[in-house]
């Protein structure tokens, strides 16, 4: 479902409640997970092919971390305003539900849960949101409840 207004004129009032939002697709590769995991996360099963066909997994798998970015990438280019957005308190329930591997090709797909205005500060929001990632075979890989603080629109806007 499309927002009514574009990334750069989206406020608080353009996250409905309930409304779904598809934010593209980006392909992992697994030299980008090798330079990831060497640097940040350096687990055989992330950073070693060898190692990594004698661990559960049977082969290479992205880091979890590496996984948040990409979505993040994402998030950001096609959900979060890029004119209101004032600060994220955190979020909930991150959960790595399973392996990325090499050549995997990851969809990410939003929901507003909540859209609550501040009671303490007129001039914005907090939007709840569960963001879902998913491999090319429709397999849920990742999911999380962010929060973000939005500003809401002017009235000159």
């Amino acid at each position: 479902m499309p927002f009514a207004h574009p990334i750069d004129d989206r406020y608080f009032e353009d996250y409905i409640e309930g409304d779904v939002h598809d934010c593209g697709n980006i392909t992992i590769e697994a030299d980008e997970m090798l330079a990831f995991a060497k640097q940040y996360d350096p687990q055989d099963f992330h950073a070693d092919p060898e190692a990594a066909k004698a661990t559960p997994f049977g082969g290479l798998i992205a880091s979890g971390w590496l996984t948040a970015g990409l979505m993040m990438r994402l998030y950001v280019e096609h959900y979060l305003t890029h004119v209101a957005s004032l600060a994220s308190p955190g979020l909930d329930e991150l959960r790595w539900l399973k392996p990325v591997r090499p050549g995997d090709c990851l969809s990410v797909r939003v929901t507003v849960l909540k859209a609550v205005p501040s009671r303490s500060k007129q001039d914005r929001g907090a939007i709840t949101s569960l963001i879902e990632v998913f491999n090319q075979a429709g397999d849920l890989v990742m999911s999380l409840r962010p929060v973000n603080i939005i500003a809401r629109r002017p009235a000159n806007k």
